[in-house]
């Protein structure tokens, strides 16, 4: 017999009209959990609270449904857009998203005459050329160093053309790796050849590229630009051995994303071949929390989302069918969005169920590896809890390391590892304010009493507890560190991380004991990879306060600079390098340089830029 709540939810729904809309479930307390969109309010609305079997997750939403919110729409591309827009404001709980925090990144071709490649996390509508979206960072500055070479493009942080016969090349134009346009060795239309040959590689269309780097070389050749030709031979070289790498699945003319989609006990899979001319080009997995995926219905939100910023081929083809209405909203939107015809499918026989197949199966593979590491990381932490008595499962840790320079920038760093996995996000780095000089034990108290004040205040990250204390030191560290977390309720357990005279962790001491951890090679492998992370993290803030101070200091010798306009510029402009670049009238425009301050940073860097031209202009001194 359904719950009054159910019946009173079916009956609101059957007062729904049979009309394009979007609907808002909600909880008790008045919090949007999910955020939904039909061609058909009424029939989508009541199929949740109908006596029917839900997957896991939609029979979770539905349990939290105290009541829900609805919008009616002329069209049904109208309710996508609404509904996409809603998503964004409330972040429902059982909205899946493709991304997490962070964009995935994109590679980019910027415009202008002299264009460069860059890697970005932002797409916007600036008239570059965009090619993704890549899995991580690494692959995508991976396959930009890799076309940047295979071209001779420059990698440098030079503009062009305000940079051309400024500075002598780099090193990059005597090993042959860069066409040097700061010399200039290449002329502007030259450049932007090889810019769009490196274009069309993105695009997976290298055949192409080959033949217009053929051409090209011919042409050199034949107007005796040796040194051009040479240029353009290495690359088709290059360019050949990298096509030689790319898989070939179909015709050359073809053009299409494959997607299949894996639901595993512990995680979900979203695998995407992304084929251009025939040659499989990227493969990418985005990997899901257990419960999350319910099957047709998410990969087809997951496609929205997922072309929200990428370019939609002609065909795209799914392992698993859609129905009616969300491969027709589908379809309609993508191509709207491609102002051409976009096909989804599901082929049922041939080469093309073979691709889905393909896909599928890097799903599997991708979630049976999640799995894997996910039981390994629970066996680690398990093993950790019971060999320091700990009460629950380290879930969260956090450990914490000192690093400075003698008596000045002293940091301390806090590293993250949630089930086992570091957490970035969660960094955090502190500057030590209180300590006289280089003092450990307190700029160890100093940082853990701001870090632990946080605790329940609702801010991200630091607002959690953490359920253990790793403090790279020994004895003294976690004395000066356990009267702090003994207050927190409840109490959080604190360890220090001894090292050996080889600099590696050999046990954890609470103070009274020391456990070692020698013969526990999992563990070991573990703590020993906390300590270096915590130990990099430390550094690498010591090294910025260092370097920030070193930049301040430098503006601070510019008459009428001193440290608050320092932080002002580097605040506008980001680097020193841009500052030295800036003229007159770009400084001037920064909110708090006025005129006469611009014409001092400009007359200072001037001069230095002119006693360094003098200095290599000297002649060497000594006999001829």
């Amino acid at each position: 017999m359904p719950s009054e709540r159910i019946l009173t939810l079916r009956r609101k729904a059957a007062s729904l009209p049979l009309c394009p809309g979007v609907y808002l479930m909600k909880d008790a307390e008045g919090t949007v959990i999910y955020v939904g969109k039909s061609r058909h309010l009424k029939n989508r609305v009541s199929s949740y609270f109908a006596d029917t079997d839900h997957g896991p997750k939609t029979a979770r939403m539905v349990s939290r449904v105290a009541d829900f919110d609805y919008i009616l729409c002329d069209t049904e591309m109208e309710a996508l857009t609404l509904e996409n827009v809603l998503i964004k404001q409330y972040t429902p709980r059982y909205n899946i998203k493709l991304k997490d925090a962070k964009s995935y990144p994109y590679i980019k071709i910027t415009t202008g005459p002299w264009p460069r490649i860059e890697v970005s996390r932002t797409r916007r509508e600036d008239g570059a050329a965009y090619f993704g979206p890549y899995r991580s960072s690494a692959t995508a500055h991976s396959a930009a160093e890799t076309v940047s070479a295979i071209f001779a493009l420059p990698v440098c942080h030079r503009s062009f053309p305000r940079d051309i016969g400024r500075e002598r090349p780099c090193l990059y134009r005597q090993m042959g790796r860069c066409c040097a346009p700061c010399v200039p060795d290449i002329s502007e239309a030259d450049y932007r050849a090889l810019m769009a040959s490196a274009r069309k590689v993105f695009m997976g269309n290298t055949k192409e590229a080959e033949g217009e780097l053929r051409r090209r070389m011919y042409e050199a050749s034949e107007a005796e630009r040796f040194e051009l030709a040479a240029r353009y031979r290495n690359s088709l070289e290059a360019l050949a051995q990298l096509s030689e790498k790319q898989k070939v699945v179909t015709s050359e003319q073809d053009e299409r994303d494959v997607f299949a989609l894996y639901e595993g006990d512990v995680s979900g899979v979203l695998a995407v071949l992304q084929i251009r001319c025939g040659k499989l080009m990227y493969k990418n997995e985005y990997v899901f929390s257990a419960g999350e995926l319910t099957g047709g219905g998410d990969i087809a939100a997951l496609l929205y989302d997922y072309y929200s910023t990428a370019d939609p081929p002609r065909e795209i083809l799914l392992d698993r069918e859609l129905d009616e209405e969300s491969a027709a909203s589908l379809s309609d939107w993508l191509s709207q969005k491609a102002n051409r015809r976009v096909t989804v499918r599901t082929p049922k026989r041939g080469d093309l169920k073979k691709l889905c197949d393909m896909a599928a199966e890097n799903a599997r593979h991708r979630a049976e590896a999640r799995r894997e590491a996910d039981t390994k990381a629970e066996r680690t932490l398990a093993r950790l809890a019971m060999l320091l008595g700990l009460e629950v499962l380290p879930g969260r840790i956090e450990a914490y390391d000192i690093s400075n320079l003698g008596n000045e920038y002293i940091t301390c760093s806090m590293v993250v590892y949630c089930d086992g996995v570091p957490k970035r996000a969660d960094y955090r780095t502190f500057r030590i304010k209180t300590t006289d000089g280089a003092d450990d034990y307190a700029a160890m108290h100093e940082a853990l009493s701001r870090r632990l004040a946080h605790i329940g205040d609702g801010s991200p990250s630091l607002g959690e507890a953490p359920d253990l204390i790793l403090l790279d030191g020994g004895v003294g560290h976690v004395h000066t560190v356990r009267p702090l977390a003994d207050r927190q309720t409840p109490p959080i357990p604190v360890f220090g991380m001894v090292k050996d005279d080889f600099h590696k962790t050999r046990c954890l001491t609470d103070g009274e004991r020391d456990i070692s951890i020698a013969g526990e090679q999992g563990l070991f492998v573990f703590i020993y990879g906390i300590q270096e992370e915590v130990h990099r993290v430390a550094v690498r803030g010591m090294m910025g306060a260092k370097r920030r101070t070193l930049k301040h200091s430098s503006l601070e010798k510019i008459p009428g600079i001193g440290p608050a306009k320092a932080a002002l510029l580097l605040k506008v402009f980001g680097t020193l390098s841009a500052i030295r670049e800036a003229d007159v009238e770009t400084l001037s425009s920064a909110k708090g340089i006025t005129l006469a301050d611009a014409v001092q940073i400009h007359a200072y860097f001037q001069k230095q830029k002119e006693q360094k031209d003098q200095k290599q202009q000297k002649p060497p001194s000594g006999k001829p």
